[in-house]
């Protein structure tokens, strides 16, 4: 670890993670969408008296080594919450795209806060990469609605309800510029997947990170960006232990004849390079 480029992305990944210090408490209200609705109602009303006077509720919430390493929380201040094996594969991928010369840009969709994004701008930085992209490709209004009609698989799914994964383009863009990597090498494509991947501005690509957790976002990002996807390019899945990401990955693997290895990362992460 005494390569300066090895050190500053090590940094990057415990900065990015959160992983140098303890997690300090946690809004409560935070959690509300979690809870009964009696209790959301109560809270809520708990929660605006206390506003009044400067006053929040907060929770406790001590994580382990173990969990940020394999991405097993939704944590409070952190930039990402894929966790340190994830953000390892990540740079394994983006890297040996560099160094073999696997033509394209790189590119995440569902970004959250945009830590991966910015982890793949900090290596392009870091390397000195300056002809390649770092795509950004978010709703910045969480996830959809399913639509059960086209994607039975996404029946019932609750993703939508999740207040906390709605970051905006806005906060992202502050989180890069946090580490000085906000520049013209990052694109932002705001909207749902099925509206803006079609006429995306993107040639091919060498990284190709879905994060989308339902079928739906997922297979709109294999169907629309796969085929752009380079020889000896990553595709990289974070979310192959949700019933319907894995179904979406496992259908169009199958209908498209892709028998690369299926590689594991952690307990969620899964990749494979093309053929």
């Amino acid at each position: 670890m005494s390569d300066p480029i090895q050190m500053y992305l090590d940094l990057m990944k415990k900065t990015l993670t959160f992983y140098l210090w303890p997690e300090p408490p946690h809004p409560l209200e935070s959690t509300f969408y979690r809870r009964p609705q009696i209790s959301r109602v109560i809270l809520t009303s708990i929660a605006k008296v206390l506003k009044k006077f400067r006053l929040r509720l907060m929770l406790d919430r001590p994580f382990t080594q173990e969990q940020r390493e394999n991405g097993l929380v939704w944590p409070g201040y952190a930039d990402t919450m894929i966790g340190l094996k994830r953000l390892d594969n990540l740079q394994y991928c983006a890297e040996t795209a560099i160094r073999e010369g696997v033509p394209g840009d790189f590119i995440e969709t569902g970004v959250w806060r945009g830590g991966a994004c910015i982890f793949m701008r900090a290596i392009l930085k870091a390397h000195g990469v300056t002809n390649r992209k770092v795509f950004v490709a978010d709703s910045f209004e969480g996830l959809p609605k399913p639509d059960e009609e086209k994607y039975p698989a996404d029946k019932g799914d609750r993703h939508h309800t999740h207040t906390v994964l709605a970051i905006s383009q806005k906060e992202v863009e502050t989180n890069f510029s946090k580490y000085d990597l906000l520049d013209h090498q990052v694109v932002f494509l705001k909207g749902w997947f099925k509206d803006t991947l079609p006429s995306a501005p993107i040639e091919k690509l060498a990284v190709l990170r879905l994060d989308g957790d339902m079928y739906g976002s997922t297979i709109e990002v294999l169907d629309n960006l796969y085929p752009k996807l380079s020889k000896g390019g990553f595709c990289i899945i974070d979310d192959y232990a949700l019933k319907g990401c894995r179904q979406a990955v496992d259908d169009y693997r199958k209908n498209h004849g892709i028998d690369s290895p299926l590689n594991e990362v952690d307990w969620s992460g899964r990749w494979w390079r093309k053929g």
